[in-house]
């Protein structure tokens, strides 16, 4: 019976139902059948209330708010212009451009979706144009979003610290290697798939011109992250400070806003926000729905029975969150195991900073898994014309890549905490 729950996702995924509505509808039906018919239904609105009844998640519409204002401003234009200048005379050169953009972004938003989002808008229209393959530029996309999570500020990390106790500013900067680390490698994989487009180099007063031009989106993450590592303010209330100054950026600079275009980032940020929370709702119920038939323990109790190595068990537990992350949104993934593999993972003598870390860029994965991949149907929103099929084809090799990096930390841990020292 429980497999058959189970599978029922993946089924009313492939009928074509939206995410969400897949999500809840699995999840309601879970109720009826398993939680007392529907004596369950009061908890659907109360699960509901309390997953958008987080403060954490406060930041969400402000950071999506924030990337409307740069994209609609110019700024993410001029960003990826300044990125396209320096690189393009290498081969695959705004593949490159794409990924260095991604983690800029990053280091604004904190959220995946809302790097893929800003990033995808200027990307996918210039990419095409110049020749590249649209597979290719949506699977790196869907990628290079990722890093949205892992380059700090990061919300999941937020979350396990709230979840665990742990300090979120070392979260924070167990991040910063891994992240610019799986950055570096994502340029090279790209640039290398995209090796035959070269274009003619731009001039040093090119360069110059599109850097004066992109000072401001580039000054925005750094202050930013200045102010939260130097304890000015939270990540949430860098959120607010990242809005305030976006605004005034496109007002006093860009000159870009008025009536239209405030009309046009309120709607479009809510649209964004509405897909996004909708889907976390649907898998915040189903979630409840997987607690009461202990799916999540009965699969971390069989990977934790046997009498091997720590090692074996940890990559049963990889292999857990990896099956989970096709059918769940990661806070829920989050939300749901964090508190059994937590006792777990420090019972057999692992660093629970440097799990975190394990455990963001396997939710990493999460968002380009299939069929319920994030990033996934964000770049199908965006571009109406691709498949979620054609974007899984392209981002499936950066998948390996992030798994390696799993293997890489695993074998040198200092990559990740060799940076926390005395951090609270």
């Amino acid at each position: 019976m429980k497999l058959f729950f189970t599978g029922g996702l993946i089924a009313l995924l492939l009928l074509g139902l939206p995410v969400a509505f897949a999500l809840g509808l699995l999840a309601v039906g879970g109720m009826f059948f398993f939680n007392g018919g529907t004596l369950a239904f009061p908890q659907i609105p109360i699960i509901s209330y309390k997953t958008l009844d987080d403060f954490t998640l406060t930041a969400l519409p402000m950071y999506v708010l924030m990337s409307q204002v740069l994209v609609i401003s110019g700024v993410g234009r001029d960003l990826y212009e300044m990125a396209s200048r320096w690189f393009r005379h290498l081969p695959g050169g705004l593949s490159i451009a794409t990924v260095f953009c991604c983690a800029i972004f990053s280091a604004i938003s904190g959220s995946s979706v809302v790097t893929a989002v800003t990033v995808g808008m200027v990307a996918i229209p210039e990419m095409t144009k110049r020749g590249y393959d649209k597979t290719q530029v949506l699977g790196l996309l869907a990628a290079g979003g990722t890093l949205g999570i892992l380059i700090p500020p990061s919300v999941p990390m937020i979350v396990y610290g709230s979840v665990t106790g742990e300090s979120v500013g070392k979260l924070f900067i167990a991040g910063i290697v891994p992240g610019l680390l799986l950055m570096l490698i994502f340029m090279v994989y790209a640039a290398w798939k995209t090796r035959h487009i070269k274009e003619a180099p731009a001039t040093w007063a090119e360069r110059m011109e599109a850097s004066k031009k992109a000072i401001w989106g580039l000054l925005l993450p750094i202050l930013i992250i200045g102010g939260i590592y130097t304890g000015i303010f939270t990540p949430t209330e860098a959120a607010a400070v990242g809005v305030f100054l976006s605004f005034l950026i496109a007002w006093l600079v860009y000159k870009s806003i008025n009536k239209e275009t405030i009309k046009d980032m309120l709607l479009s940020t809510v649209k964004t926000n509405a897909m996004i929370l909708m889907i976390m709702v649907g898998a915040m119920l189903l979630g409840f729905v997987m607690t009461i038939l202990q799916i999540p323990q009965d699969i971390t109790n069989w990977a934790t029975s046997f009498d091997v190595s720590r090692w074996i068990i940890f990559a049963l537990i990889i292999i857990v969150l990896l099956i989970l992350g096709m059918f769940l949104e990661t806070i829920s993934i989050l939300v749901i195991t964090v508190p059994i593999l937590y006792p777990i993972i420090t019972a057999l003598g692992f660093d629970p900073i440097w799990f975190a870390i394990i455990l963001v860029i396997t939710l990493e994965l999460a968002l380009i898994t299939p069929p319920v991949g994030l990033n996934l149907f964000v770049l199908k929103g965006i571009d109406k014309s691709s498949t979620i099929s054609q974007i899984v084809k392209g981002s499936y090799p950066y998948a390996i890549i992030m798994l390696l990096l799993i293997v890489v930390l695993s074998f040198f841990p200092e990559l990740a905490i060799g940076l926390i020292g005395e951090v609270e």
